[in-house]
């Protein structure tokens, strides 16, 4: 093995000076502070191993992406620091080793590492130690997934296009056929007309109301940009929930609007944001079937205002709520998948974030944050617990 420099400076000691020794080691312990500090200042996380897999040097950014303490990680086996990583395995072939990898822990991140023996050059020598060099990846993968997602919504626009042609033509064709059908039955028999009038008028209102459902699925597909104003988002929730309110009855679903009071306006497309709603509460109403509550509710905070859509339906697994945002997926027979999909494109337009909070057997409560125009001052509370808390909400049954 190519001796290193600490085995040169041993095997001459007895040819250097007191003085000397001191001036080298001294110069070592400072190369070795600067290069510690200097990794310490990296974004990227570095990692570095005895042969044996023992943690000989972490810095403060690996730390940080595997909830590691700085202080103590030194001395412990990487494989104990960094689950779901076998050392046998990187090790194995003795080559540069670079996978991508997901932690949970201290929080979702999709990192890239690169693991490499280091040797001191000599052939068939074995390594010295180990460097496991990591990078974030998460926004990389994000803006990837969001443009995989932009070139589904453009298919998925023309596909949406042509389906409302498909229908839009029928329903023109009902309406005008319908009109005829009026003016002949006041024609032939005034009394009979009086008779089906109730029949014509409620047939009347749900090809309105099919043409209006096809109207702002084709406004919440088309890539149009939000025409934003100033809105006052209960109104929003409300008008979104009345529109809903007869399916919602003849489900026998119990809707309760919990309304936050003084909520400040907050500029958003009205028809967009009601668009996202309709398919939340659509979404949540077939997830409790028949019967339920549903509470639809807005909150305020110091940063956003935020409507919430909780079901007391079955509820979905962890992997179900991972799945929810992608096309065509559902969990429905008849479902197209679209729903969620067309909700998260309007949350984003708006600027604003959308979660999921759910679990098997418990319902689900999905979250629409709204950034504010102004930030609060945010006040501590008192002893008393009295600083801070909110007015009482608005109880409304639809």
């Amino acid at each position: 093995m190519k001796a290193g420099f600490l085995d040169k400076l041993i095997a001459r000691l007895d040819r250097v000076g007191p003085g000397e020794v001191q001036g080298l080691l001294q110069k070592l312990v400072r190369e070795k502070g600067f290069f510690e500090q200097v990794f310490e200042v990296l974004e990227e996380g570095v990692i570095i191993c005895d042969p044996q897999g023992v943690v000989t040097f972490v810095n403060r950014a690996a730390c940080g992406f595997f909830g590691m303490d700085h202080e103590t990680s030194a001395g412990r086996p990487l494989e104990e620091l960094v689950r779901g990583v076998s050392w046998e395995v990187l090790t194995r072939r003795r080559e540069v080793m670079s996978r991508d990898m997901e932690v949970f822990y201290p929080e979702k991140r999709y990192l890239n590492f690169y693991f490499r023996p280091i040797d001191d050059g000599e052939p068939g020598a074995a390594p010295l130690g180990y460097v496991m060099l990591v990078r974030d990846i998460t926004q990389t993968r994000r803006v990837a997934e969001e443009q995989i997602e932009s070139e589904r919504l453009n298919a998925l626009t023309v596909l949406a296009a042509g389906v409302a042609h498909e229908i839009g033509n029928p329903l023109n064709s009902l309406n005008i056929h319908l009109q005829l059908l009026e003016k002949k039955l006041k024609r032939l028999d005034e009394a009979v007309y009086e008779g089906v009038r109730a029949q014509v008028e409620v047939a009347r209102a749900e090809i309105k109301r099919l043409d209006f459902i096809i109207e702002q699925f084709l406004g919440a597909m088309r890539p149009v940009p939000p025409q934003f104003e100033l809105t006052d988002v209960n109104r929003v929730v409300e008008e979104a929930a009345t529109f809903l309110a007869p399916e919602l009855k003849d489900r026998r679903i119990t809707t309760r609007l919990l309304l936050r009071e003084g909520l400040p306006l907050v500029r958003l497309d009205a028809a967009q944001m009601k668009q996202a709603l309709y398919n939340l509460i659509k979404n949540a109403s077939q997830a409790m079937g028949t019967g339920g509550t549903l509470r639809v509710g807005t909150e305020l905070t110091d940063y956003d205002v935020v409507i919430r859509v909780e079901d007391s339906g079955k509820g979905m697994s962890p992997e179900t709520v991972a799945q929810m945002h992608q096309a065509w997926f559902t969990t429905r027979k008849t479902g197209t998948g679209l729903g969620m999909l067309i909700v998260r494109r309007i949350v984003r337009e708006h600027g604003g974030e959308l979660s999921v909070q759910s679990g098997e057997g418990k319902g689900t409560m999905v979250s629409i944050a709204l950034p504010r125009q102004t930030r609060a001052a945010r006040f501590l509370e008192s002893g008393d617990g009295e600083a801070g808390r909110r007015k009482p909400e608005e109880v409304i049954d639809v």
